[in-house]
């Protein structure tokens, strides 16, 4: 051991440093990493691991990095140096800001910062012709005065606007060489990069280099950080599918930019072989020589009242960017319905269009507007498909009809004297110097998509697209170029058989979707290539069936009309309408993009049931199933069918099963009892002095209740616990979504005293206030570290640390966990987990109410007070004023609010309760109803006295409560000053008025 590491072996306290409290059980920056894991969430396809393709779930790299530093790091006996190296690690501290800016800070916002400035500071900049409508910066600035407005604007963002303007932690090398003089220094290491620190740090505690597992590894996200940061890195899920996502991470991202360069050219080469044989065929291309890139097709059934033949589709809009729709235009002879498609519609012709939907709320509604019928009924004549059904046969309920097809057209531009003359790309590759004019610019390629109702012809070529499937059809099943696998029913997986009869999986697909994946999939096979060659492959076909199926959504755009991925949301929807992308429009799909890194660690990954773990790991880091778990091992199959014959020739020990019976699911004992079977093993397989982080999302005070039991009888105690917003917003969110996810750390519990339940309360409340006293303590106003939720999520944290620090004698965990639960039932567990976050409502006192004031107020009324500041925050998830609601016994909470829209709860403005709850019990005839009910009149009146008078009249103890009165005026004078409250803007300046009267009031 080096003299530095001698000296790092004991912490500050002598404790030795393999026992001694983690970075992360003391601390942990939320709000940054909250805002840079969002950023990275934000980033789409720029992140570096999903470009391997779908999976559910993934948590963000930078989340990972930030929970691995923590865990390695020690905590010293100065906190808040401590927080500062740990930044410096991170680059989020100023220094490693400066480093990771890659993006200059637009004019636009340039002047509106330096509006806000001192005059001499505007005058530097801003130009002084005083013409000017609107100011703009002066003309000519110097290269080092644009680098000093830059930073003067850069310096004065928050945190969260700063990162528009950086790149990602993770694109950069990591701290600077001073920053590593520091971190080196308070550390006592000797390290120049993170996977050098890594390494110490594992050694000092581990006596090693550390090793990070992870058996719930999804797609791999913990695995692959662990490794880039130096540590030996074990992954493994009970899904094949996840395991070839995590092993992709490790092995083609991990392996630098040859490695992905002779992917990419090997990925080219098939591209390019089936390009031939489609263009060969001919069944993309119509006799003008346009070339299709989507195909859109939509049901058709016959309505039973009308014995018409209905297309289905909930909107006939086709492209919002080039106004085309749908029109349906009735055949009275054929009793059916011709679909034309008309471009370029007015604003009306749009709408009408959106609205004309023939399936609204799971109803046929016909085009003519008689009667409607439900879905459901016209189900009750489904039939369930055979597996040589490729499409619906004639008596079907279900028919399926192409209707529409996006072409694209290849013309050429000339330039003719003054004139540009537009040629047909067959007339200009007649052109005797056709060579020549392109390669000198006289002439142009262009392309133009034009959508056009199928003819004819296109008809025939959709025939013979089926034709040459079922010449390959039982050949290419054998060979696993499609999938032979039938659907096992499940809670996702009946809803294809349930809705559309289809019974395979290769039923999700119709004939040309078919035909040209399994052309791909021929192809890859007729290459010899090595491991990383031939998975790369599997996973860009497994993008590729994700963006091409019968569930794969049209989605008109005014940005420009694509097709929506399957797997949009959690769930495997049947669609009335969907689209398929043509050879051209899968090459996008096919390639996978990734951006090579370098991973010199030793790294393991297979598929394997977390009960059966033999891998020892001195680090956990697992994100498990919950109790609502997404229904991965369902879901999976879906690549799975496509896979499960070639996986063996590339893993040959791997199982191709999604192993249903053995997942992780449900809500009763069994789900319990499988948790802690998951986590006993895992505690049995680290050292005494490993350390756990269980990734929980989770807002239900009885899962919760839960996960205490499997954590104790697992062997584990929870010694800190932090919550990092990960998730961005959605349109396919809707409802009250969790947005955050809970980062538990453990222990193993060693602790054998027990203790008893009616100790349990006191020790529960003095953890709580100590746990919020310290976050309050490390709270910066001007950067807030955590929101309202996370003191919450704290508290929660606060109860779990003391009720799993020992065991509790009158509970018996084992049989607690396989224990049936009746509905309604609280358990003494959960009780105490409910008391937790009464305690630290009543501790959180909202800024500028006194302690004393405070606990002299009812529930209801310190509910209203407390809500108003965490929406001050802009706090508007209803899950948080649900909790706030039950901390503080405010049963009747909701008539305080405006507003219970999802994401948009708020509680309402003095004025708008208006003359509501005067009277009565709880919230009504209280003393801050009252108080409202004056600001109330003073803005109806506008007459500040007409608000004193009546809180005079009202109010029996005036004179014993007007300091009260005073205080709580003050505090709803200030909303004035918060720009996201702006219903309060007259509300508030009236409580400033009207804390003025009182205030000058005298007897």
């Amino acid at each position: 051991m080096t003299k530095s590491a001698e000296s790092a072996a004991t912490s500050a306290n002598n404790t030795p440093l393999a026992w001694a409290p983690c970075f992360m059980e003391h601390q942990f920056p939320v709000a940054k990493v909250s805002m840079e894991s969002y950023k990275e969430r934000c980033a789409k396809q720029s992140q570096i691991l999903t470009g391997l393709g779908k999976w559910w779930g993934r948590k963000p790299l930078v989340m990972v990095r930030a929970a691995l530093l923590g865990l390695l790091m020690p905590a010293s006996d100065d906190p808040i140096k401590d927080r500062k190296i740990f930044l410096k690690l991170m680059t989020m501290d100023d220094e490693g800001l400066s480093q990771r800016k890659d993006k200059s800070i637009p004019q636009k916002r340039l002047v509106k910062a330096l509006r806000g400035l001192p005059p001499i500071m505007r005058q530097q900049f801003l130009d002084r012709d005083a013409s000017l409508q609107e100011p703009r910066l002066r003309p000519k600035l110097s290269r080092e005065e644009k680098a000093e407005l830059q930073g003067l604007v850069f310096w004065r963002m928050p945190y969260s606007e700063k990162l528009r303007y950086c790149c990602r932690p993770e694109q950069i090398d990591g701290p600077s060489d001073e920053a590593w003089g520091e971190i080196n220094s308070h550390l006592r290491t000797n390290a120049s990069s993170l996977p050098e620190l890594t390494e110490e740090l594992g050694r000092l505690r581990f006596g090693h280099r550390p090793r990070v597992g992870d058996s719930f590894c999804g797609a791999g996200s913990v695995p692959f950080e662990a490794a880039r940061l130096g540590c030996d890195a074990y992954g493994s899920d009970l899904s094949p599918v996840a395991a070839l996502l995590t092993w992709a991470a490790l092995n083609i991202v991990g392996e630098g930019e040859e490695v992905a360069e002779k992917v990419k050219r090997g990925q080219r080469k098939i591209f390019e072989a089936v390009d031939q044989q489609v263009t060969e065929w001919g069944i993309e291309h119509n006799e003008q020589g346009w070339r299709a890139d989507a195909f859109l097709y939509c049901v058709e059934v016959r309505d039973p009242e009308s014995g018409w033949m209905v297309p289905l589709a909930p909107s006939w809009v086709i492209s919002e960017k080039f106004n085309v729709v749908a029109k349906l235009v009735p055949d009275r002879k054929e009793k059916c319905y011709k679909i034309e498609i008309r471009g370029w519609r007015s604003a009306e012709e749009m709408e009408h269009a959106r609205e004309s939907g023939t399936v609204k709320n799971s109803r046929l509604v016909p085009p003519d507007g008689g009667p409607s019928t439900p879905i459901e009924v016209i189900r009750r004549a489904l039939r369930m498909w055979e597996n040589d059904d490729l499409v619906p046969r004639p008596d079907d309920v279900f028919q399926e009809r192409l209707y529409c097809i996006r072409w694209v057209e290849t013309y050429y531009e000339m330039k003719k004297g003054r004139k540009v003359v537009e040629l047909t790309k067959a007339k200009a590759e007649l052109l005797p110097d056709f060579d020549f004019l392109l390669e000198s610019g006289e002439l142009k390629e262009k392309t133009r998509r034009l959508y056009r109702a199928p003819t004819k012809a296109d008809l025939e070529r959709e025939q013979d697209v089926l034709k040459l499937l079922k010449e390959r059809f039982h050949d290419w099943q054998a060979k696993g170029y499609i999938p032979n696998r039938r659907i096992e029913r499940g809670a996702k997986t009946d809803e294809p058989i349930r809705t559309r009869g289809w019974t395979h999986w290769h039923h999700l697909f119709n004939p040309r979707q078919l035909l040209t994946t399994g052309l791909v999939y021929e192809a890859v096979e007729r290459r010899t290539g090595k491991l990383l060659a031939k998975a790369s492959f599997l996973l860009g076909i497994s993008r590729c069936v994700d963006y091409n199926s019968r569930l794969s959504r049209w989605h008109p755009r005014k940005i420009g009309d694509k097709t929506e991925q399957v797997f949009s949301n959690q769930a495997l929807n049947t669609l009335f309408n969907y689209a398929t992308r043509a050879l051209s429009g899968m090459e996008p799909a096919f390639f996978i993009n990734f951006y090579p890194q370098s991973i010199n660690s030793q790294c393991f990954v297979q598929p394997l049931d977390a009960r059966l773990t033999e891998s020892v790991s001195d680090l956990w880091i697992t994100d498990p199933p919950y109790a609502d778990a997404i229904n991965y091992h369902e879901l999976s199959e879906f690549f799975l069918a496509w896979h499960h014959k070639h996986l063996p020739n590339l893993f040959p020990e791997w199982y191709t099963d999604s192993k249903r019976a053995l997942a992780v699911k449900g809500s009763d004992e069994s789900f319990r009892q499988s948790m802690v079977d998951c986590y006993k093993r895992m505690a049995d397989h680290m050292p005494d002095n490993g350390l756990q982080v269980v990734m929980f999302t989770h807002q239900d005070v009885a899962v919760w209740a839960d996960l205490t039991l499997i954590l104790w009888a697992a062997g584990l105690c929870v010694t800190a616990a932090w919550c990092i917003a990960t998730e961005t917003d959605s349109a396919l969110k809707q409802g009250n979504y969790v947005q955050g996810t809970v980062l538990l750390i453990l222990r193993k519990r060693t602790e054998e005293e027990p203790v008893f339940l009616d100790e349990l309360a006191h020790r529960v409340e003095a953890e709580v206030k100590r746990q919020l006293d310290s976050m309050l303590a490390l709270e910066d106003e001007s950067d807030p570290n955590f929101g309202d939720a996370d003191y919450q999520l704290a508290a929660y944290a606060a109860a779990l640390r003391i009720l799993t620090q020992r065991p509790i004698e009158e509970i018996d965990p084992a049989k607690e966990i396989l224990r049936p639960r009746n509905s309604g039932e609280i358990s003494p567990v959960e009780q105490l987990i409910r008391n937790a976050v009464k305690i630290a409502c009543d501790h959180l006192v909202p800024r500028g109410i006194e302690n004393a004031m405070w606990k002299g107020l009812s529930p209801m009324e310190r509910f209203y007070l407390k809500g108003l500041e965490v929406q001050s925050h802009g706090e508007y998830r209803s899950g948080v004023y649900q909790e706030l609601a039950r901390g503080f016994g405010a049963a009747n909470y909701a008539d305080l609010l405006a507003s219970t829209r999802a994401n948009q709860t708020r509680l309402k403005a003095a004025s708008e309760f208006g003359r509501r709850y005067l009277s009565g019990d709880g919230f009504a005839g209280s003393l801050v109803r009252q108080m409202l009910f004056a600001v109330h009149q003073v803005v109806k009146n506008e007459q500040t006295r007409d608000g004193l008078n009546w809180l005079k009249t009202e109010l029996p103890d005036y004179w014993q409560v007007r300091e009260k009165i005073i205080h709580i005026l003050d505090f709803l004078a200030a909303l004035r000053q918060v720009s996201g409250m702006t219903h309060w803007e007259k509300d508030a300046e009236a409580a400033q008025l009207l804390a003025g009267a009182v205030r000058n009031d005298h007897i």
